[in-house]
């Protein structure tokens, strides 16, 4: 897999500042085509005499073409002249995470912001990262507000043999033979520690074909998966965690504070996560 094209989901009526910067880095180092969007899910009214709800009003129709200028005037000034550049922004009918994940069907990737947004100004602007990761069949980059570049340094993958996490490496490729420095890491139980060993060689072996160098290793649990994989990826100064997502339904994720809200919404640094 290849990084040739980028999409940049951006909130409407704030700065994304740090997707901007992300997406720049990556769009510059990748030589990357970036389409910018912008969506929020119309507020229907309901009108006496019709059968269902109705166009939204025309105040809100106006209020969205002015944050949608403005969210494109950011989004075009932040990338050099020479970036191949395109612009998608649209008042959906349906969620706009629905409408996010059609425009992603030519895409590599989708870089989106873990910033939570504002529920009483905005309630239905731009797509939450949980939305997107079931809906796309693309992995994202959550971006977490304190960014202001990429880093080329180290990532951390977090390895589960599982069909998430497989995907999550092997479409995490080009990024991961971008790094300087490359750690595997397996939270298994002691008793578990020889087979782990075993699968993680294969998994540095098939990494190593991939031109990825990489340090791998079982970890045995220390109090919740998501702060050990936090503590970890700090301890090594990880600029990038790649972690697959949602090994469960997604539902008992939402409700059990799982692996994956933790992680993708929460960390303090960059996120590739693919489902």
């Amino acid at each position: 897999m290849a990084l040739t094209s980028l999409m940049a989901c951006l909130h409407l009526g704030r700065p994304d500042d740090a997707v901007l910067a992300v997406s720049r880095d990556l769009a510059a180092r990748f030589d990357a085509t970036i389409i910018g969007l912008a969506a929020k899910q119309a507020n229907m009214h309901l009108s006496a005499g019709a059968p269902g709800p109705v166009e939204p009003h025309e105040h809100e129709v106006r209020k969205f073409r002015d944050w949608a200028d403005s969210a494109e005037r950011a989004f075009r000034g932040a990338f050099p002249a020479t970036t191949n550049l395109g612009w998608r922004a649209q008042l959906t009918f349906g969620p706009a995470a629905e409408f996010v994940a059609r425009e992603a069907r030519a895409v590599d990737l989708v870089v989106v912001s873990t910033e939570p947004r504002d529920h009483f100004i905005f309630p239905s602007g731009c797509a939450e990262p949980g939305d997107l990761i079931m809906r796309l069949g693309r992995p994202i980059l959550a971006v977490p507000g304190s960014a202001s570049k990429f880093a080329f340094g180290s990532a951390l993958v977090c390895w589960k043999d599982s069909r998430e996490a497989r995907r999550a490496v092997s479409d995490a490729l080009p990024l991961l033979r971008a790094m300087k420095r490359v750690d595997v890491v397996e939270i298994v139980e002691p008793r578990r520690s020889d087979e782990a060993r075993e699968s993680l060689s294969e998994l540095g072996e098939w990494l190593r074909r991939h031109e990825v160098e990489a340090n791998c290793a079982p970890e045995p649990p220390r109090g919740t998966e998501a702060a050990q994989l936090g503590g970890i990826a700090r301890d090594l100064e990880a600029d990038l965690i790649v972690a697959g997502a949602f090994g469960h339904s997604r539902l008992r994720e939402w409700a059990f504070g799982g692996v994956t809200r933790d992680l993708v919404l929460s960390a303090d640094r960059c996120v590739f996560a693919a489902h």
